[in-house]
């Protein structure tokens, strides 16, 4: 099989392809044809070494896939060779075929495509619990989404609407905020002339109820500022590089909430409540993700060097059959 792999830390295009052994799945687990994997920021970081958490090269990139189960090892109750499947992991996706923990593993609905299930999975599940159970978003509210035009902005953006919110989307080109326009975003702000403080204000003049902050950075700042008296602030990753610095008078005055996130953070029960509902969001077909491109297996370097670059709309996938 192909495979897409890091033969040591450095910028995306010190990936190649090579030919690896097909897997043979052990007690527990399944091999996958991956049919769609998502690329994503912390992908870009752990191939330079970046990440939080190491993987020594050489390592096969990748933490998103969506496919169908080809052959599965002992001790896989309730899987079968056919199922539509999607997962995650810290790495191994960018391949033709991959393993898993087949309990792990989670079923695509009926009438779900592989390229939408793969483009829903992290970005929309970290988007969701933010929104509903950190931030706790609901009809009437004001939020204001920071890289509304990435995978995980344009997620909040779509989500936070169909929780009834409004949306104010900060992004980086007409052609982000478009987007974000298109998925129900309210007013539209583009950074880059440097004035988010004052747009936000005139946006939002009585304040935000909360913000989503998939950036970091230089935006953070003025977007907490453009926060109503309680609200909350959640802070999801660092895209743009930098981890802000936050004048801590700010919360102060105004009783703020800076949050962060983390999956396990969440109680069990609400857990399963908006995984429930999020599956009912992408089978029902209210939320769909956008997916900006597609690349095949030999172009991973460039399809990593857009979202390093940040000129990602939506999700960007890897199809292994293109």
């Amino acid at each position: 099989m192909r495979a897409v792999v890091c033969p040591e830390y450095g910028a995306p295009d010190v990936l190649r392809i090579e030919k690896r052994p097909v897997p043979v799945p052990g007690r527990g687990q399944a091999r996958v044809r991956v049919c769609a994997a998502a690329v994503n920021f912390p992908d870009v970081l752990l191939i330079g070494g970046k990440y939080q958490i190491a993987v020594p090269p050489p390592f096969v990139p990748g933490s998103e896939f969506a496919g169908e189960i080809v052959e599965l090892g002992p001790g896989c109750e309730g899987r079968a060779v056919g199922d539509p499947v999607t997962g995650t992991g810290r790495y191994g996706a960018f391949a033709d075929q991959v393993l898993a923990c087949a309990a792990d593993l989670t079923p695509i609905p009926d009438g779900v495509d592989y390229h939408a299930a793969a483009a829903f999975g992290v970005a929309y599940r970290t988007a969701y619990h933010c929104l509903r159970s950190v931030a706790g978003v609901g009809p009437g509210d004001t939020v204001i989404v920071l890289g509304a035009g990435g995978g995980v902005g344009l997620a909040a953006v779509q989500l936070a609407v169909a929780l009834g919110a409004n949306v104010i989307a900060v992004a980086s080109s007409a052609a982000k905020l478009a987007t974000a326009h298109s998925y129900g975003a309210t007013h539209l702000i583009d950074h880059r002339d440097g004035a988010l403080r004052r747009q936000l204000r005139t946006v939002v003049p009585d304040g935000a109820t909360a913000v989503l902050d998939p950036v970091g950075g230089d935006l953070s700042e003025p977007a907490l500022r453009a926060l109503g008296r309680g609200g909350r602030f959640v802070t999801i990753g660092y895209a743009s590089g930098t981890v802000p610095r936050i004048p801590l008078n700010l919360v102060l005055v105004k009783g703020l909430r800076i949050l962060g996130f983390q999956f396990e953070d969440i109680d069990p029960h609400e857990f399963a409540r908006n995984e429930q509902e999020l599956t009912d969001l992408l089978a029902s077909g209210r939320v769909s993700p956008h997916i900006g491109a597609v690349f095949p297996l030999e172009q991973a370097s460039v399809a990593l060097g857009e979202i390093a670059a940040g000129r990602a709309v939506g999700k960007i996938l890897l199809d292994p059959s293109a």
